[in-house]
């Protein structure tokens, strides 16, 4: 049975990028990144970028298209150069999934100071930018699982720490949700009150203790019952 070919009849092929022509994308994305994390989204303008690097603006457009189609890819790049969920010391791995769970939470400083740059591009996209950039980043984010996220909850639930009788999909939404802004929230609710707001009985409390209760609550809801009776 002969295989079947795409239909090409609709649209064309782009050719593929030449060496002199990926550098130049290679250049403009960086330049990018470091411009969105400096003056944010709104403020960036494509011209300036372009002036930056002393070519012309429709060079951009050329590579990627759109201003969104920019970030987007500076978005990308970002979220790509930030640790795992499964990227720590073998002895915190072998503890398993809540242990790995607690090592990132507990390094989130440190990991926002180490990434700076692609840090603040990557808050951009998450709280920042509008919601037909926030699809795009969706479609990315559960395509590519550039941080890993399925891979830490299949371990999760073959070490037989989460719980079997949710779907496994449901608790990485969850997982995605709850501890990304949780970890955001540890390192940015001073400078960001209004977007990482702490009610009045957390103040005062240091990120271990807010940490043990993330960790405590978020066991309850998707650890396994033996696991969870055992804690």
């Amino acid at each position: 049975m002969r295989a079947l070919q795409p239909d090409t009849s609709s649209y064309t092929i782009p050719p593929p990028l030449t060496k002199r022509s990926q550098q130049k994308r290679t250049l403009i994305l960086a330049a990018a990144i470091r411009y969105f994390a400096e003056h944010g989204y709104e403020s960036s303008r494509v011209g300036d970028i372009a002036a930056e690097l002393g070519i012309a603006k429709g060079s951009v457009f050329q590579h990627f298209g759109s201003k969104d189609g920019l970030f987007l890819e500076a978005y990308k790049e970002s979220v790509k150069q930030i640790p795992g969920y499964l990227e720590a010391p073998e002895e915190v791995k072998n503890k398993g999934f809540f242990a790995l769970l607690r090592h990132r939470l507990e390094n989130a400083a440190t990991t926002r100071e180490q990434h700076q740059v692609h840090y603040a591009v990557m808050l951009l996209g998450n709280y920042g930018s509008d919601m037909n950039i926030k699809k795009r980043i969706g479609r990315f984010l559960s395509q590519e699982d550039p941080l890993g996220l399925k891979a830490f909850v299949q371990m999760g639930l073959d070490r037989g720490e989460l719980r079997r009788d949710v779907d496994a999909d449901l608790i990485a939404s969850i997982v995605e949700s709850t501890v990304e802004r949780f970890q955001d929230s540890l390192t940015m609710s001073e400078t960001h009150p209004d977007l990482f707001h702490i009610s009045s009985n957390g103040h005062g409390k240091g990120n271990t203790q807010r940490i043990d209760e993330f960790i405590l609550v978020l066991r309850g809801a998707l650890g396994a019952v033996q696991a969870a009776k055992a804690s």
